[in-house]
């Protein structure tokens, strides 16, 4: 799939669940110019296409009791109690999820009230680690969010200073978070994965390749919103 975009450089992505190739290509670039490019990436692609199909998902979702449902890289067991009062998720007993909601609610308001519960915990967790990290690299952003994305755990425009976060971190372990929030603000120094960017990334979090790695084998959603980072 090709998207033609104002830009200066070809980008390609390997979209989910399926490995979908799609290429963002700079106005002017002629179509064999397109396919002479893709062509000298075609074992990265490969690569790319082999991962997802190696990776385990969750079944559909239908939040109720029973289920497992992901929170910081760990499993928890789903207990929904059906109660008139406001919709509400808690963690109980280190092992369970109480997600609290009046009777006879419907899949998409039980799935909406733990999305919220996610987006709530990950933008405390965010906002720590975005504040600690940005003193030790000496950057700041203009601003940040969370947002559920299909093809990154995390963008950065290097211009605006702006920085997203994918919801779906918030089921990661923190270690791939911490990491997550490194690589976007490592990038409002280095914008390219290049060697300069790599030497950054190892001189401030030397271990990010192993956070990196678990990031990309832990299960996907169903909905397979998460993909890899570049």
């Amino acid at each position: 799939m090709v998207v033609r975009k104002p830009i200066k450089n070809l980008h390609l992505s390997i979209l989910p669940p399926d490995g979908k190739v799609r290429v963002s290509s700079p106005l002017y670039m002629k179509d064999d110019a397109i396919r002479t490019l893709i062509a000298t990436r075609i074992p990265w692609i490969h690569k790319q296409k082999a991962k997802f199909e190696a990776q385990e998902r969750q079944t559909k979702r239908e939040y109720i009791s029973g289920e497992s449902h992901y929170f910081l890289g760990k499993r928890y067991r789903l207990e929904v109690v059906h109660e008139n009062i406001s919709p509400r998720v808690s963690l109980k007993n280190k092992k369970m999820i109480m997600l609290q909601v009046p009777p006879n609610s419907t899949l998409s308001r039980r799935e909406q009230t733990l999305l919220d519960w996610y987006r709530s915990e990950l933008r405390l967790i965010s906002g720590e680690l975005l504040e600690a990290w940005q003193q030790r690299i000496g950057v700041s952003v203009e601003s940040w969010g969370i947002k559920r994305m299909k093809t990154r755990w995390g963008t950065c425009n290097q211009k605006a200073r702006r920085i997203w976060l994918n919801l779906e971190l918030a089921k990661k372990p923190l270690a791939s978070i911490e990491y997550v929030v490194v690589h976007e603000l490592v990038h409002l120094i280095e914008k390219k994965h290049n060697d300069r960017f790599v030497n950054l990334m190892t001189s401030h979090l030397p271990k990010w390749r192993s956070s990196k790695e678990e990031l990309n084998r832990f299960m996907l959603a169903h909905e397979t919103w998460a993909s890899q980072v570049k």
